[in-house]
């Protein structure tokens, strides 16, 4: 993976580790693209102190739709974070794992097609400039190729990830998207080449998904 030191984390597993895809609403064939999503202040509501613990949930409103719409319209899931707690000392990558699970428990609790299909994490502080973490693109170059792989025919043992200018025949991000609150998530769009939205954090993405929805298949009828 070259100049790749830090790589990007998965809750409980391996990055490498099989990704295994629930099926998309209905029978809803996968279009390629991908909704890659901040956490704080695009899902949930977020804290300058950090949201510490799985009982400071709290989802932002009308998000489980925004989600569910995403993926009626055929648009796979990846939540990308920066989680610096871990890497502060604060807290371990189990007690982000606790925090994962309760944001989807809530979300399917309001629509159970509300499915977040992977979330990626950088837990390394900013001083690290780790490639995982924004503003720098790896989360999303992850995401890519794992979602790929997931959706593709190919052993698990057949995949490499590859990361910055290791990772040469990339496929489109026309129809993908970037959502987040903060410069940092539109500098990692930016390099990464996808488009990018810039959320109001105490809305989250439900400011967003009308500028998403139209630019891409429409949703299936329910």
């Amino acid at each position: 993976m070259g100049v790749i030191q830090h790589l990007p984390c998965r809750d409980r597993v391996p990055i490498d580790a099989p990704l295994m895809l629930h099926p998309l609403p209905e029978a809803t064939p996968w279009s390629g693209a991908i909704a890659y999503l901040d956490r704080d202040g695009v899902l949930n509501i977020g804290s300058e102190n950090y949201v510490n613990s799985p009982s400071e949930v709290i989802l932002l409103p009308h998000v489980a739709n925004c989600i569910a719409r995403l993926r009626r319209s055929g648009m796979r899931i990846a939540v990308v974070t920066n989680q610096s707690p871990i890497g502060r000392g604060y807290w371990d990558s189990e007690n982000l794992a606790l925090i994962h699970d309760q944001i989807q428990k809530l979300l399917l609790i309001e629509d159970e097609d509300a499915i977040l299909d992977l979330i990626l994490h950088s837990p390394y502080v900013p001083n690290q400039n780790a490639w995982a973490r924004k503003p720098n693109p790896g989360m999303l170059e992850a995401a890519r190729q794992l979602i790929n792989h997931a959706e593709s025919a190919k052993e698990w043992s057949e995949l490499s990830l590859r990361f910055a200018s290791d990772w040469v025949e990339r496929p489109s991000e026309s129809d993908s998207v970037m959502v987040g609150d903060r410069i940092s998530d539109m500098a990692a769009a930016k390099a990464f080449g996808v488009r990018s939205l810039l959320c109001p954090a105490e809305l989250g993405l439900s400011a967003v998904i009308n500028d998403i929805i139209p630019s891409h298949i429409k949703e299936t009828k329910r």
